[in-house]
């Protein structure tokens, strides 16, 4: 794999950003990493922060330039800050970069698809609630989205304590309701129309009751989420295990 790191400035936040990106090789000569034989523009996986990260730790925290080497899949890791990948109340345009900046920048400076078929997101706590936003928003860029200890429900009562910890993001008022709630996206889509959903958290962690909540929500509105429940805590540990579950669990071309 090849590892690069992109500085550029976004518009859409007005200052300078970079972007963490793993790109496939053919090269089989490096010691314990296999290649890649796809030919022409590889599948890309968007793979989304949490709270308290950037876009460096999927690369300081898990081997996920290994799991990917022999997969021939490119990944694009942005730096959100602790945005909830929302346009925030106080602060920058952080839905506006990630749904219409990032994958123009992509495109114009990676050689990656841009095919349906070929584009994926998945990401961790904040990351995996940004997944399912992206997905559910845009579902047509989307062949599968998943969640690791996604933090999934930011409406109702839930909203006070993101007040507490994001207070710039939402300015005190609740997203239930709005573009910014996954419920109430679930309750506005056509199922027929949405990505491949995936969600995964450990049974010792505190956002499992808010996995269960979405994947209720989900099945009463037809829509169906591939749901897993491992023993595990929110920690580095399981999401090093449970991105290779989402790896294999997506839809790859042969």
């Amino acid at each position: 794999m090849a590892l690069l790191t992109c500085h550029f400035f976004s518009e859409a936040l007005e200052l300078s950003t970079s972007v963490t990106v793993l790109m496939p090789e053919a090269a089989r000569g490096q010691i314990g990493m296999g290649g890649s034989d796809v030919t022409g523009p590889p599948p890309v996986l968007y793979l989304l922060h949490g709270l308290s990260d950037d876009e460096t730790i999927w690369l300081r925290r898990t081997s996920i330039e290994r799991y990917v080497a022999e997969r021939g899949i490119a990944v694009v890791m942005p730096r959100v800050a602790r945005s909830f990948y929302t346009d925030e109340a106080h602060g920058g345009r952080y839905w506006t970069y990630l749904s219409e900046e990032l994958p123009r920048v992509v495109q114009h400076l990676f050689r990656v698809s841009d095919r349906r078929e070929d584009t994926f997101v998945a990401g961790l706590s904040m990351g995996g609630y940004g997944a399912f936003k992206w997905a559910l928003r845009q579902p047509e860029r989307f062949a599968a989205a998943a969640s690791l200890s996604g933090a999934l429900v930011v409406g109702g009562p839930r909203a006070a304590e993101l007040h507490v910890r994001v207070p710039h993001v939402w300015a005190g008022a609740d997203p239930a309701g709005t573009d910014d709630d996954l419920l109430t996206l679930l309750d506005r889509a056509d199922p027929a129309a949405l990505p491949a959903l995936y969600a995964t958290c450990g049974s010792q962690d505190f956002l499992l009751e808010a996995q269960h909540v979405f994947v209720e929500h989900a099945a009463a509105r037809g829509v169906t989420v591939d749901a897993h429940v491992h023993p595990g805590d929110h920690e580095w540990g399981y999401w090093d295990r449970h991105i290779r579950d989402v790896l294999d669990w997506l839809p790859l071309r042969d």
